[in-house]
């Protein structure tokens, strides 16, 4: 009796003991979870897209995989704690667009990334190729060789005569010196004058119009970047008040005003986005997959702002249009 007691005693000890540790383990959910460091806001149409081509895929929200959110809300500064965060979880997957694939690169050399909306991957760092990525990142560069020559038609089209333009950019971007660089050969090519005019914040936006004003500038291009897309009313102001043609990086800036714009059909990058978080799930390497180049570009129209500048949209870009805001 006596050992059997003792026996009881040792045996509920031990279970206590044991207990605890039983129930705060945490076991890792076997669904796949998706971390999303979006730099912006939501609801975002783009990611809507990304979403819908992950149902598109098979991948029901909540069954088949786990989809974790952070959003910068425009403060890029907060990236790199976001992308920590996520890590943290851990994820199995990251897709981001723009600077959160810095950042997310900074936060993991192991959880596979995927990246759109960038536009000099090997450039900034990113990848060490587009065809072997190498590491563990992988996605969407926005950028196509003939991009630059395309807008700079597009602008001589609308502008006749033209002979003279201006690139408003961001100097503190790296890859948009790749885009001024490609504009201003282009430009040579075409026997244009192109001025490359830096403009770092939104106080020097009016400056910059001013100094194209001066400059006698026919028509400007303004490069995509976070900085001008959150201004892109302002801008489009601007450039009526001032009677200057600008063309844009996509339909985001004429649906704020702008006159028009030529790239990439952002929609169709983010819906790819999907394709590749699909192949990591099913057990691709990051660096087995090339970086994709745009191959679908639209060019939207805004009449409307056409009429106020005193330009007509020739025949030939209205027949090219994708779509024509009236």
């Amino acid at each position: 009796m006596w050992c059997s007691a003792v026996g009881f005693i040792v045996t509920l000890t031990l279970s206590l003991l044991v207990a605890p540790l039983t129930v705060t383990a945490q076991p890792r959910s076997t669904i796949p979870r998706i971390g999303i460091l979006i730099p912006g806001t939501a609801p975002n149409p783009l990611w809507e897209a990304f979403q819908q081509a992950l149902r598109d895929l098979g991948y029901e929200e909540g069954k088949h995989i786990i989809l974790e959110y952070r959003f910068a809300e425009g403060q890029y500064e907060r990236l790199p704690a976001l992308a920590a965060e996520l890590v943290r979880l851990p994820v199995d997957v990251l897709v981001t667009a723009g600077q959160g694939a810095l950042a997310a690169k900074h936060a993991t050399a192991t959880i596979p990334i995927v990246f759109t909306l960038f536009a000099d991957p090997v450039g900034e760092g990113l990848v060490a190729s587009l065809a072997r990525p190498g590491g563990n990142v992988t996605g969407l560069s926005m950028m196509s060789q003939d991009l630059a020559a395309k807008r700079l038609e597009l602008l001589t089209e609308l502008v006749p005569g033209l002979r003279r333009l201006a690139i408003l950019w961001n100097p503190v971007r790296p890859a948009l010196a790749l885009q001024v660089q490609e504009l201003q050969t282009a430009a040579a090519q075409g026997g244009l004058h192109l001025d490359a005019l830096g403009v770092r914040s939104p106080s020097e936006f009016d400056s910059a119009f001013r100094t194209m004003g001066d400059m006698g500038v026919g028509a400007t291009i303004i490069l995509d970047e976070g900085l001008f897309y959150d201004a892109r009313t302002r801008l489009a102001t601007l450039a009526a008040q001032h009677q200057i043609p600008a063309i844009y990086g996509h339909r985001g800036y004429v649906e704020a005003g702008g006159l028009l714009s030529y790239g990439p059909h952002f929609p169709a990058l983010f819906r790819r986005a999907a394709t590749f978080v699909d192949k990591l799930l099913k057990g691709a390497k990051p660096a087995d997959l090339p970086v994709e180049q745009p191959m679908k570009f639209e060019l939207v129209l805004n009449l409307k702002t056409a009429q106020a500048i005193g330009l007509t949209m020739p025949p030939t870009l209205l027949f090219q249009a994708d779509e024509v805001i009236k």
